[in-house]
């Protein structure tokens, strides 16, 4: 009698379909996994490419600062700061076409390679968000703002001046 009683709450349940979720668990988990998945992996893109740009910006930065105050002349100091830059930023897949440099000396603006002075060099690159399309129909991607900034002092046994 029990047997029977089994085998026919088993056959109710399946007719009427208000039987177990066997099977359901696996279909739950890859549809949770997935939809939680997506959006971690893209977080770990965005932060790895934005923490690139900044580690590029702020290494062409300081490598700038480094060549400017070794150079010879003012104008070689320059060129050698922007093939630096030039370089660093391509190291690091940072696009040097859009990036603004700034370079200011100190305490005499006038003469960079003085002795003591202090030679500062800034940096703006936009480094773009991965897979970001165009954003309102601009031309555009989406992009953060990385700001680095180096400052270094001529040598006080520099010769020439």
């Amino acid at each position: 009698m029990r047997r029977a009683r089994r085998w026919t709450d088993a056959m109710r349940r399946r007719l009427t379909g208000t039987g177990g979720d066997d099977g359901s668990a696996s279909l739950e988990f890859i549809t949770v996994g997935v939809l939680l998945l997506v959006p971690l992996v893209y977080l770990v893109l965005v932060v790895s490419s934005v923490q690139a740009g900044s580690l590029g910006v702020e290494g062409a930065a300081r490598q700038a600062s480094r060549v400017f105050v070794q150079a010879e002349t003012e104008a070689q100091a320059r060129a050698a700061a922007e093939r630096a830059i030039r370089v660093t930023l391509a190291d690091y897949g940072v696009d040097a076409s859009e990036t603004e440099v700034a370079i200011s000396c100190r305490p005499d603006p006038g003469d960079c390679l003085a002795r003591r002075g202090f030679v500062t060099v800034e940096l703006v690159a936009v480094v773009p968000l991965p897979f970001a399309p165009p954003a309102l129909g601009l031309d555009v991607a989406l992009a953060v703002p990385v700001r680095a900034t180096a400052t270094e002092q001529v040598s006080r046994f520099r010769a020439g001046s």
